[in-house]
């Protein structure tokens, strides 16, 4: 079946305004060729999509059904004719970033608000996901740019890595740990002895520190495995065991007494906060704006 496209969207008005003349007004076309265009697609349709009365007109059944199909293409349409129209421009458009969870605390927020401050009409969609997940949405075409921690994995030829920011974690435990842990350094097998808090398996933070251990002659097998940063915080402060946290995100919970750093003889090696694009697409104005704010010298 081949429907001009055109009774699709005189069809889309009808239903929005239930009303031929609304229809016609909007379409500034006149109330005749709209009703005429209506019957023309009841009959290839074989069906009945409006009741009419002297009120108005309301959807049939098959009406409501077609409706819903013809609303959601018809209104993406749009706010893609929007998207391109305004994209030309930083006062309309949306950005989509995929950010692993510390890179998000450590580096992007500050740099949305900024962002957010200078183009408030632009829509900022965050997808927080893990350093892989990131990694996947921005080949997937999902993302726009990704800002995710090392270790990064294989990139493949077409996503370009750029280094933001290094930065370093601590080992940090709660008050009941303080006594043994806190006050001279400890060897990574002596922390063994204590229940370790890891982000979980299938993050690139487990994965670091696994490799950490393994270059020690040890093997990581964490009592307590979370999903998310932010986690680790109240996880060490409610005694559950020893974990790590960039220090930048320590610092509070430290001058606080709500946790303490555990000094250890082994140095844990800096990560880098990285920002991904594709080399094979082009961003939009308002991606294209945020990379470079991201990437301006003042922020190395």
């Amino acid at each position: 079946m081949n429907i001009n496209y055109d009774y699709y969207r005189i069809f889309y008005y009808v239903a929005k305004y239930q009303s031929f003349t609304r229809a016609a007004e909007v379409l500034l076309a006149n109330q005749p060729n709209v009703t005429r265009t209506i019957r023309i697609l009841e009959n290839e349709l074989g069906c009945t999509l409006f009741h009419r009365s002297n009120r108005g007109v309301r959807l049939t059944q098959e009406g409501e059904q077609l409706y819903e199909h013809v609303r959601v293409a018809f209104e993406s349409l749009q706010q893609a004719e929007e998207e391109l129209t305004h994209g030309r421009t930083l006062e309309s458009g949306t950005v989509v970033i995929s950010a692993s969870e510390m890179a998000l605390h450590e580096l992007l927020l500050p740099v949305l608000k900024e962002y957010h401050h200078r183009y408030p009409g632009i829509k900022i969609h965050i997808i927080n996901h893990s350093t892989p997940q990131a990694v996947a949405s921005l080949k997937e075409g999902i993302a726009e740019l990704a800002v995710v921690t090392t270790p990064t994995g294989d990139l493949g030829r077409n996503t370009r890595k750029r280094t933001l920011l290094s930065f370093r974690e601590v080992a940090v435990c709660g008050p009941a740990f303080r006594d043994a842990l806190v006050g001279a350094p400890v060897t990574l097998r002596q922390l063994l002895e204590y229940p370790i808090i890891c982000l979980g398996r299938g993050t690139k933070t487990y994965e670091f520190y696994q490799e950490l251990f393994r270059a020690h002659g040890m093997t990581l097998s964490p009592d307590i495995e979370l999903a998310t940063v932010d986690q680790v915080m109240p996880t060490v402060s409610n005694d559950m065991g020893v974990g790590f946290l960039p220090r930048n995100m320590a610092e509070g919970a430290l001058r606080q007494g709500e946790i303490f750093e555990v000094e250890l003889r082994e140095e844990i090696p800096s990560r880098e906060i990285c920002l991904l694009e594709r080399t094979d697409r082009k961003l939009n104005l308002a991606a294209a704006e945020l990379l470079k704010m991201m990437t301006a010298p003042e922020r190395k």
